[in-house]
C-alpha cells in the first residue's frame, strides 16, 4: 500500500501543534531559524554560534541553540556544562527536546549534541522525522533557534540549512576556507533557491581584510550561481577568545570588552530586528525532502 507522505506531515504536524502560550508568555508567530554553517572545521563555527545566542539572549530574546553537530558536538564545552541528556537520546526516543534542554551561561537554552556517536552521524528517515518534530515545536516557544551545524555538505548539514530561514556561513581569510565556503553555499543553493545567505569572516586582522574575503565569495556566487549573498560582518582575531576556550566559557561573558565581543554584540543587533519577523513557510514544510532523502 503506497503511503500519501504528504498527508502523513500534515497529520504529523496536527499532533505537534503547540499548545497555548502561558499567562505572560509572549509568543508571536514562530521563531526565526538561522544555521549556522561552514564549509570546513576549524573556523570558530560554534564559538560564533555560542556567543551570539548569548547576546541575542542578552537582548531579551528567548534562544535556544540547538547543537546540530551530529557526531562531534561540543558547544557544551565551551559553556563549560556536562549535560547528562543530548540530542541522542531525543533521536533515540522517550524524551524530548523540552526535556534534554539546559540554561546555558548567559540565559539562552542549549541542547546539546552527541560527541563520538557514530550513528548520530548518518541519520535515517525515522531519527531525522523525530528531530523535525520537535524543532517545529520549538518554532512556537521562542523567538530565535539557532542551529549549530557540522562542518561539511552531508546530508544533515543539508537537512538543517535547507530547513531554515536564514544560513549564517562562517570562513575566514584561509584560502581553503573560502574555497570551502563557497561549495557549502553552492551545495545548499542546489536544493534551496531562495535561500538567504550571509558571511561572516571571523579571525580577521582589520574589516577591510574581511570584506574583501566577502568580496571574493561574493564575486562567485554572483557569476556562478546568480545568487546575491549578504555581508554579515567580521570578527577580529582575539587572543582573548582561545583564552576563553581554554578557559571553557563564552567570550562575550568574561571579556565584554574585547574587540570579539563588540563584533559579536553588533551582529546580535543586527539580527534582532529580523528574530520576531521570519519570512516564509515554517520549518515543516520546508523540510519534507530532507525527511524522505
Amino acid at each position: 500500500m503506497i503511503v500519501d507522505q504528504a498527508q502523513t506531515l500534515r497529520t504529523l504536524m496536527m499532533k505537534s501543534a503547540p499548545t497555548p502560550a502561558s499567562p505572560g508568555v509572549a509568543v508571536t508567530g514562530r521563531a526565526r531559524l538561522v544555521a549556522v554553517i561552514s564549509g570546513k572545521g576549524g573556523v570558530g563555527k560554534t564559538n560564533v554560534a555560542v556567543n551570539l545566542a548569548v547576546c541575542m539572549a542578552s537582548l531579551g530574546r528567548r534562544v535556544v541553540l540547538l547543537d546540530a553537530d551530529l557526531g562531534t558536538a561540543n558547544a557544551d564545552v565551551l559553556c563549560d556544562l556536562t549535560p547528562s541528556r543530548t540530542l541522542a537520546h531525543v533521536v533515540a526516543g522517550g524524551c524530548g527536546l523540552d526535556d534534554v534542554m539546559i540554561e546555558a551561561p548567559g540565559g539562552f537554552q542549549l541542547v546539546a549534541g552527541a560527541s563520538g556517536l557514530a550513528q548520530m552521524a548518518a541519520l535515517g528517515q525515522v531519527q531525522r522525522q523525530k528531530i523535525v518534530e520537535q524543532v517545529h515545536q520549538l518554532e512556537h516557544s521562542c523567538d530565535l533557534v539557532l542551529i549549530d551545524t557540522g562542518a561539511g555538505i552531508g546530508p544533515n548539514v543539508l537537512g538543517f540549512a535547507g530547513s531554515a530561514d536564514q544560513l549564517l556561513v562562517v570562513t575566514t581569510p584561509d584560502p581553503t576556507a573560502i574555497t570551502d565556503a563557497y561549495a557549502a553555499i553552492k551545495t545548499v543553493h542546489r536544493i534551496r533557491k531562495d535561500a538567504d545567505v550571509r558571511v561572516l569572516v571571523n579571525m580577521v586582522r582589520d574589516p577591510e581584510e574581511a570584506e574583501a574575503v566577502f568580496d571574493r565569495i561574493d564575486t562567485v556566487c554572483r557569476k556562478f550561481l546568480d545568487l546575491t549573498i549578504f555581508y554579515a560582518g567580521h570578527l577580529l582575531h582575539d587572543a582573548v577568545v582561545a583564552a576563553a576556550v581554554r578557559e571553557r566559557v563564552p567570550f562575550v561573558l568574561s571579556r565584554p570588552h574585547c574587540e570579539a565581543s563588540d563584533c559579536i554584540s553588533q551582529l546580535a543587533h543586527r539580527m534582532d530586528c529580523q528574530a520576531r519577523e521570519p519570512r516564509g513557510d515554517g520549518l515543516w514544510s520546508r523540510v519534507a525532502g530532507w525527511i524522505d532523502g
